[in-house]
């Protein structure tokens, strides 16, 4: 079988299972075998009951027992809850599973199992929850090898994904993996293993080396061949001249006298050099780069009325469309206030069918010089009449592709005098990378930093305790909400998992909203999570943006830059699974107001590392500073657990952790592209070969 056949092609995959495998998008044998693990299982040792503290709790244990009689089923809310009490060596212990009842009749009393699951505490009792239940044997066979655990869709189990691996490496028809995208004297040269070896031990690893040395070579392959698009990207636009001269205009003026504020001296500087280039001939492509809270949007805002001010279009695409709403609802408040006739176009998915054709035709006349969406702004029937400016904000959402089709909407129609007919780029991000990396991954860019927030902003006071100081917490919740304001709750699960023990939304929000009722006569407690439909996602962020909604429980979905200045608290639990760039970034999304706002970071894994990274966050508020202990702290050899997920999200590859192969793949493509910048010679054609195929795929862009 090659890359490119269907997986239909494996065995025991009919046309009914592809469509689960098409859900998680793999379509083809290349997409199954880099669809990788997103972490690794190591099964201990079966121990005893007793000796369990309260400190063990958030531990993942195994335990050899028998349950002590038919387990019992109840309702609390909407769950169903499965409780029994497990006999073993050393004593006793509780269980609890939820919306499992088969489990009543599947487990016999008296009979022997394994159960595997994480401690809890409630109270002064403690007990296993949701674990998993396995057979002597079954347990005996895991416990030889690293077990790799797989992102999961519904309608797809590990199970089914481990199979068809089994058969693609092992199988008769087994994979041809045999030609290698990578020159040899470039894999000497940098400790690199061959490709085959190196994909397939990353789904059957052996044991932690050889894990590592797989897993080195494919992160380095991440970004040699990302780096490689963005220095090709930057030579194409080097030099590039177009017809869009947006010259200053007195009106920005009029918008900074009507602020409520000053700019701080980084936003001046930004701005002087955004307003300098959007009139120069040479093309504009630049990132401001800013922490949360550091005011990258009225430089967006005053960038787009520079463009309107000289009768060109501008568009603004932004990952959500409450976002998107919001950003409008700003923009034209602004206009409003310093008494600018213009009004900004709001293009989303979810616009009915009639109000979409009316948005399209006034982008096309140029009716609307402000267009402010979602990834709408990039769809085929939309076309601009003059877009002179494109922005993306979040820029970590989006990908380069999609940033590219956004500038493609914007070249010149035939005809046009001279010029390259592209429009001029402004991206916005406010993840805190180091600068030493920022320059390697923003490579096609120009940037520009914003290191100052704004005056009077409160500091927002931190908290890191462990799951015992949970009721406290909520308790604190609760009296927040008593006086007017709201909160956030973060889980880094959508759903209980028999692989990853966390908190998770569906759950935590049940348990929540019954607690809650002892504090507050009728609590508005909702959750959140990425496998919501978009229309569903919408409607809730925007009820709790109204504050119609007081509690939020959700995944890290909520780290886009939603702004509800009402909130005053939010806790993360679990947060020893966050990288500490993403745990600021979350934080961020309180403080955004005039009152006092509180981080509370929920721990439930004890250990000197984890205490010392989560402090680093405690004491300070600064990203850039977060940013460059926490890349101080992480080592190449850190494999699993903490990674920065929602942010930079390459398949593999974590910039902090990896930051040393990264600077490697940097010099790589550097070097080759000095020897060969078409990738037009002999020895460098499967190089040349696989940047296509990444390109026509869409996945050489990653989320950048």
């Amino acid at each position: 079988m090659q890359e490119t056949s269907p997986v239909t092609v494996i065995r025991g995959i009919g046309p009914k299972s592809a469509l689960n495998f098409e859900k998680a998008g793999i379509r083809t044998v290349g997409d199954l075998i880099r669809y990788y693990p997103r972490s690794y299982d190591r099964f201990e040792a079966p121990s005893g009951a007793g000796g369990l503290t309260a400190a063990d709790e958030g531990r993942v244990i195994a335990v050899e027992g028998r349950i002590e009689r038919e387990l019992s089923v109840r309702f609390l809310s909407s769950l169903k809850l499965i409780t029994g009490k497990i006999l073993c060596e050393g004593g006793s212990i509780d269980v609890t599973w939820y919306n499992m009842p088969f489990l009543r009749t599947q487990l016999k009393p008296g009979c022997v199992y394994i159960f595997r699951g994480t401690v809890r505490l409630k109270g002064k009792k403690i007990f296993l929850q949701q674990p998993k239940v396995y057979d002597l044997f079954d347990y005996a066979s895991l416990r030889k090898n690293l077990q790799p655990v797989y992102p999961l869709v519904k309608g797809l189990t590990g199970n089914a994904l481990r199979k068809a691996l089994q058969n693609v490496f092992y199988g008769p028809d087994h994979i041809d993996l045999s030609e290698d995208c990578l020159p040899a004297e470039m894999l000497e040269r940098y400790g690199l293993q061959d490709l085959k070896g190196a994909v397939r031990t990353i789904h059957f690893p052996q044991d932690e080396e050889a894990l590592k040395t797989a897993r080195k070579r494919l992160v380095f392959d991440e970004f040699f061949f990302f780096i490689l698009m963005l220095k090709q990207l930057r030579a194409a636009r080097t030099g590039q001249t177009h017809d869009y001269r947006i010259e200053a205009k007195p009106e920005t003026d009029t918008v900074l006298r009507a602020l409520p504020y000053q700019l701080t001296g980084a936003q001046k500087r930004a701005w002087a050099t955004i307003s300098q280039e959007l009139g120069e001939e040479k093309l504009m492509a630049r990132l401001i780069q800013g922490d949360v809270g550091s005011g990258k949007t009225i430089l967006a805002f005053l960038a787009m009325i520079q463009t309107a001010a000289n009768g060109m279009q501008s568009a603004l695409m932004v990952p959500t469309e409450v976002l998107a709403r919001q950003h409008q609802e700003a923009f034209d408040s602004l206009c409003g206030k310093a008494g600018l006739p213009w009004r900004a176009l709001l293009l989303t998915g979810s616009l009915k069918a009639s109000e979409k054709k009316k948005g399209y035709a006034q982008a096309a006349s140029g009716e609307s010089l402000v267009i402010i969406g979602t990834h709408a702004l990039i769809q085929e029937k939309l076309n601009y009449r003059n877009l002179a400016l494109v922005i993306t904000d979040e820029q970590h959402r989006f990908g380069v592709q999609q940033r590219e089709s956004l500038e493609q909407k914007g070249e010149m129609p035939e005809g046009s005098s001279g010029g390259s007919g592209k429009p001029h780029t402004l991206v916005m991000s406010a993840t805190p990378i180091p600068r030493t990396l920022a320059v390697i991954l923003y490579g096609d860019l120009d940037v520009s930093v914003l290191d100052e927030l704004p005056a009077g902003r409160l500091p927002i006071k931190n908290a890191v305790v462990d799951s015992s100081w949970r009721p406290k917490a909520w308790r604190f919740i609760a009296d927040q909400v008593r006086q007017g304001h709201q909160a956030y709750v973060i889980c880094p699960m959508v759903e209980g998992s028999d692989e990853i023990e966390a908190e998770n939304v569906i759950e935590y929000t049940a348990m929540l909203r019954e607690d809650l009722q002892h504090y507050l006569p009728s609590p508005s407690v909702e959750y959140l999570h990425g496998r919501m439909k978009a229309q569903e996602k919408a409607e809730r962020m925007g009820r709790f943006a109204a504050g119609e909604i007081s509690v939020l429980v959700s995944t890290t979905v909520i780290e886009v830059g939603v702004n509800v200045p009402n909130a005053t608290v939010i806790m993360i639990e679990n947060s020893e699974r966050f990288g500490l760039a993403q745990l600021h970034q979350l934080r961020g999304r309180v403080g955004r107001g005039k009152d006092q706002s509180w981080c509370i970071l929920m721990h439930t894994a004890c250990s000197d590392e984890i205490s010392r990274r989560l402090e680093i966050l405690s004491s300070s508020n600064d990203g850039f500073e977060i940013a460059a202990k926490d890349l101080e702290m992480r080592g190449p050899g850190e494999l699993f657990g903490v990674r920065q997920s929602g942010e930079l999200a390459f398949q593999l590859a974590d910039i902090y952790a990896d930051a040393p192969v990264m600077r490697s793949a940097e010099k790589a493509a550097e070097e080759t592209l000095l020897l060969d910048p078409d990738l037009s010679s002999s020895r460098f054609r499967t190089i040349s070969r696989r940047l296509q195929r990444l390109e026509s795929d869409g996945k050489s862009h990653y989320t950048l």
